[in-house]
């Protein structure tokens, strides 16, 4: 899928090009990974763009490259600001997507990564609307477990993380189902590929630990503290794999998905097959505190213009 990228993006300080953003085939994260990401989201409500919770997002891109001892060698403010100006360079005057990232640059093949190692910082944007069908989706849990704190760090946003995403999304989409569903390595449900799961059962919206190698999504937190505030009841515990089909709803929540129903999950109806009415409920509060309409959750919001 060919993005409709934005004329100019931010490489290692200075606005260039696209077309003149090339690295060399002797990039080390080509080779091995090495890149760490955030993907992150900004709304125009036709007076103003709004980038969502910024402040977590810039403190989560740098965490991700500690795991691995790699150097983010740009200052948290200094990242801000050119989220902001990328926009603003681009003149981006729609919803849109915004894609922040660094990696270790010619290195050879060696695999002793240390804080000395070359690395180069990107951002680029571009529009976005919806990435799943917001009247709900089908989901099939897969063979694949999701990676776990035994073999690599499950919080750190890693492009080599991702192909245990890419695989067990190839076989969800194998077995007709618009999104996969992996299981920790106890049998426990994780995650979604590229988002978190909650699910509801008499009114109690539950969500599985970060024990169950579950990303620390910056979304995942906001519905939880939105639910709360609602005086919904909220519980993360482990989910075994057969609560998905007795629960009353199912909803994932990413950046990319904002707030997505599961209508449909291993071929069996969820609820009455519609999405449900406290999944509808976040998905109407999450889209206003987005839209800055929601004078509660302003401080959630940066203003781009």
């Amino acid at each position: 899928m060919k993005l409709p990228l934005s004329k100019f993006v931010w490489f290692d300080g200075k606005y260039v090009l696209t077309e003149k953003a090339n690295v060399p085939i002797t990039t080390h994260a080509i080779h091995y990974g090495t890149s760490i990401f955030e993907g992150i989201r900004a709304y125009w409500n036709g007076k103003n763009l709004f980038v969502f919770r910024l402040d977590e997002h810039v403190k989560r891109f740098r965490r991700s490259g500690q795991f691995y001892n790699i150097s983010l060698n740009f200052s948290d403010s200094e990242i801000t600001e050119a989220i902001k100006g990328i926009c603003k360079k681009n003149k981006m005057k729609k919803s849109c997507y915004i894609r922040p990232f660094y990696f270790i640059g010619d290195y050879g093949i060696n695999l002793h990564v240390t804080e000395k190692a070359p690395t180069h910082v990107v951002i680029f944007t571009f529009p976005f609307g919806d990435l799943f069908d917001k009247n709900g989706i089908s989901a099939g849990v897969v063979s694949w477990r999701k990676f776990s704190d035994q073999s690599t760090p499950p919080q750190a946003k890693m492009g080599g993380n991702y192909l245990n995403s890419i695989i067990a999304t190839q076989e969800a989409k194998r077995n007709g189902f618009d999104e996969a569903i992996l299981l920790d390595h106890n049998g426990n449900v994780s995650e979604a590929p590229g988002e978190n799961i909650f699910i509801v059962r008499d009114g109690k919206i539950i969500s599985p630990p970060i024990s169950s190698s579950a990303l620390e999504g910056i979304t995942r937190d906001a519905i939880i503290k939105i639910a709360k505030d609602l005086d919904l009841e909220v519980e993360e515990r482990e989910i075994a794999r057969s609560e998905l089909l007795i629960s009353d709803e199912i909803f994932l929540t990413g950046t990319a998905a904002e707030i997505t129903p599961i209508i449909s999950m291993d071929g069996q109806r969820i609820g009455n097959g519609k999405p449900g009415n406290v999944t509808k409920k976040m998905m109407q509060e999450y889209t206003d505190i987005v839209m800055n309409k929601n004078d509660g959750y302003s401080h959630w919001v940066t203003a781009v213009y």
